[in-house]
């Protein structure tokens, strides 16, 4: 009887410890996961706050006027030819086939198929590379059509100058998808920060004597820099990278596989800047172009930053979760993320259309960028806010197919939101000038975003039920009530405050605190389960500090 008594008080300690062993990893892994992210997160706001004073100083400095126009083509153009040839097979490809290496394989045949793909890159951007310098003038009428030869002609000469970007973008995200694929972010997030710093230091010191060729030069320095400062982790990694090419071994095999459809799949946001930059040349005498561009990044570093960061850091996770059969942490990975992910952006959209003017003539007005340049800009970005979470929702989805190793829907879902994008561009341009394309891009994104979601919540493992959409329902309540106050309170507030941009930026500061509050007060009414989940961590933060 005593042996059965000490033995029943024995064994619920033992379980206890074994319980509590299990629950502090749980824990521990998702503080670590909350820690890069949030690690992620702030370098790469960094790096966006770079980038947008480097966009102010190029509005100050040229505005909407011919010179800014050509630029913005041949930047783009090069850019759109990366990303839609190179950027997926990089990030969508690569990715998923070094992690399933690193899982199931020797590091050493992983770091192998990485030189042979490395290689393939170099070659294919390289060639693609001498053939725009080459080329340039199909390249610009493809993607304007201004009014004014000079422009076009403008347009081409710089295209030639910056088309080496291809190359150097090659370079770059390979070794980025290297070092995340092993759990190393930190050089990556560090990477727009470098190349924008290179370029502030330009406009502060040779753009009066080399102008906007020298701003090409600048940018070119700039990527070229990003490739550079990826090579020592690298080495502390113990990665080395060696040239080589085998087309027949089995991760390029898999990469040539997949390629095809996951490049129509990553084609929808540069293809639809693209595309909406050719209407957008064609209004105000080019300026469209110009708005398009100072819209997008703003909008892009407002929604990058997060969005980005999230998808940086979940991508690697959950192609290990897929290389690793592990199919119920994969689902509950993707549906925390979507639930979390939209609990940020849904406000983040609202608050983005009410105070799109104000925040438009605070960081680029001035200079050249008169009253109207702030009009269309600010006209593009109010309605290209409505897509942000169609933006949120593609970016992880279409990894969550990727790491999959399935491109098929991603395939068909690009396809279609491209050519929503051109029907609604035709439809709206005449009507609604700028703000018909940035709304033609919002809804394209969001087309996107569905499509992508509708496959997977027939399939066994729904990424939304019913609660969860219920609470989606409400986040989208509380953020269109606060935007709707927080513009009430803009007009109201405005007038109080001293005229120059530290008063426009108090009030955009004083309205933006106010809606943060509004909106976390209105979703802890209605009862949203990420409410009480960011009190908590602020309140073990606060605790820990």
């Amino acid at each position: 009887m005593v042996e059965k008594t000490s033995r029943r008080v024995y064994n619920i300690p033992i379980m206890s410890i074994e319980r509590f062993k299990e629950v502090s990893a749980l824990e521990e892994q998702r503080s670590s996961a909350a820690r890069t992210v949030s690690f992620v997160m702030a370098v790469t706001l960094i790096g966006k706050v770079l980038g947008l004073y480097r966009d102010r100083l190029l509005a100050v400095h040229y505005s909407t006027g011919p010179a800014a126009n050509a630029f913005f083509t041949a930047s783009r153009i090069p850019r759109v030819f990366f990303d839609a040839v190179f950027a997926s097979a990089i990030a969508a490809c690569f990715i998923p086939v070094f992690s399933e290496y690193l899982e199931k394989k020797e590091k050493k045949e992983a770091l192998r198929f990485a030189g042979s793909f490395l290689t393939a890159v170099a070659l294919l951007t390289g060639a693609l590379t001498l053939l725009g310098m080459a080329f340039p003038g199909p390249f610009v009428e493809l993607f304007a059509d201004y009014n004014d030869p000079q422009t076009m002609a403008l347009a081409v000469s710089l295209t030639r100058v910056m088309f080496p970007t291809v190359l150097f973008s090659g370079a770059a995200f390979s070794l980025v998808g290297v070092l995340q694929a092993q759990d190393h972010f930190a050089a990556p997030a560090l990477m727009s920060a470098a190349s924008n710093l290179v370029v502030i230091a330009y406009f502060f010191t040779l753009d009066g004597n080399l102008g906007i060729y020298g701003l090409a030069g600048a940018y070119l320095a700039g990527w070229f820099l990003q490739a550079v400062i990826l090579l020592p982790p690298l080495r502390r990694l113990n990665s080395p990278l060696r040239p080589g090419l085998d087309f027949r071994s089995e991760g390029m095999k898999k990469v040539m596989h997949l390629m095809g459809p996951v490049m129509v799949s990553t084609w929808v946001q540069p293809i639809t800047l693209a595309i909406n930059s050719r209407f957008g040349s064609r209004l105000y005498g080019g300026a469209g172009v110009s708005a398009l561009e100072y819209s997008s990044n703003l909008y892009l570093v407002i929604a990058g930053v997060f969005v980005l960061s999230v998808t940086n850091v979940i991508f690697p996770r959950l192609s290990r979760l897929t290389a690793g059969g592990r199919e119920g942490d994969f689902q509950n990975t993707v549906r925390q993320t979507l639930r979390m992910t939209l609990f940020f952006v849904l406000p983040m959209s609202a608050g983005l259309a009410a105070v799109a003017r104000p925040l438009i003539s605070l960081i680029y007005g001035g200079g050249r960028f008169d009253a109207f340049a702030v009009d269309i800009t600010a006209s593009a970005l109010s309605w290209m806010s409505l897509g942000m979470a169609g933006y949120a929702l593609q970016n992880i989805l279409s990894r969550a197919y990727f790491a999959r190793q399935q491109g098929t829907v991603p395939l068909m879902a690009g396809g279609a939101a491209i050519l929503v994008n051109i029907l609604l561009c035709r439809l709206l341009v005449d009507r609604l000038s700028v703000a018909g394309l940035a709304l033609a891009s919002a809804v394209s994104a969001t087309v996107y975003a569905l499509l992508l979601l509708l496959p997977l919540q027939r399939r066994g493992g729904r990424v939304l039920d019913g609660p969860a959409v219920a609470d989606l329902a409400k986040m989208a309540l509380a953020a269109a009530a606060m935007g709707l106050c927080v513009g009430a309170l803009l007009g109201a507030a405005a007038p109080l405050f001293p005229a120059g941009k530290p008063g426009e930026a108090l009030c955009l500061g004083v309205c933006a605190l106010a809606g943060v509050v509004l909106y976390l007060l209105l979703t802890l009414a209605l009862r949203v389960e990420e409410t009480r989940l960011c009190i908590s961590l602020v309140k073990k933060t606060l605790k820990r500090g």
